[in-house]
């Protein structure tokens, strides 16, 4: 494949393509916790700058992510990721928010491992210094925990993976482009891929200014 692929904002007219994308990168999600058109269609009337797909030369969509802004208490982070996006409504997303919080990112499978996954955290981490917020937090899947939850503990898992001697699917690709483990939510999808578990991952803004 040599087509080129751009990163913009998403618009209300990609709405399905954005449906067939997030069903495509996670097959296993509960249907309740899937991302649907007219989710899509809210989330970029909420938040327009915050929501990105991948697009092709010829405008079809085959990566997209979806982000709002909020505050962080880093002491109390376990959560549920579905009552965090209100039900993918983004309806908790307060525009004086002062992080990012990564609710979604998703590409085809016929296009992973071209980077695409790496421009859309370039988008939002531009995103990020030109509205001078303090960070991007998420909830990485531990896609790879599943098939092993019965051979060690999340916490063992994550700390093999924290050291690059187990690969997990998704949070080991954020580990690479930057993303720091801040902890582990016990509680944050219905997906046995992951044992419903994620890694409370940040990536800090070295370019914050507190007093701006």
């Amino acid at each position: 494949m040599s087509e080129t692929l751009s990163v913009v904002n998403s618009r209300p007219e990609m709405a399905e393509q954005l449906e067939a994308v997030q069903r495509a990168s996670f097959p296993s999600l509960a249907e309740e916790e899937i991302m649907t058109a007219a989710h899509y269609r809210v989330q970029i009337e909420r938040f327009p700058e915050g929501q990105f797909a991948v697009v092709t030369d010829d405008g079809r969509v085959v990566a997209c992510s979806t982000d709002f802004r909020t505050t962080v208490d880093f002491d109390d982070f376990e959560h549920r990721f579905i009552e965090a996006v209100d039900h993918n409504w983004l309806g908790n997303h307060d525009p004086n928010g002062d992080w990012l919080y990564g609710a979604d990112i998703g590409v085809l499978p016929a296009y992973r491992r071209r980077g695409i996954a790496k421009m859309l955290y370039q988008a939002r981490r531009d995103l990020i210094r030109r509205l001078n917020l303090k960070g991007h937090v998420a909830g990485g899947m531990l896609k790879g925990y599943g098939r092993l939850k019965d051979q060690m503990s999340v916490e063992a898992y994550v700390a093999k993976v924290k050291s690059g001697e187990l690969f997990d699917p998704t949070v080991s690709v954020q580990l690479k482009v930057g993303w720091q483990i801040h902890g582990i939510i016990h509680n944050y999808v219905d997906d046995p891929s992951c044992d419903h578990k994620a890694a409370f991952i940040i990536w800090p803004n070295p370019d914050y200014h507190s007093g701006q």
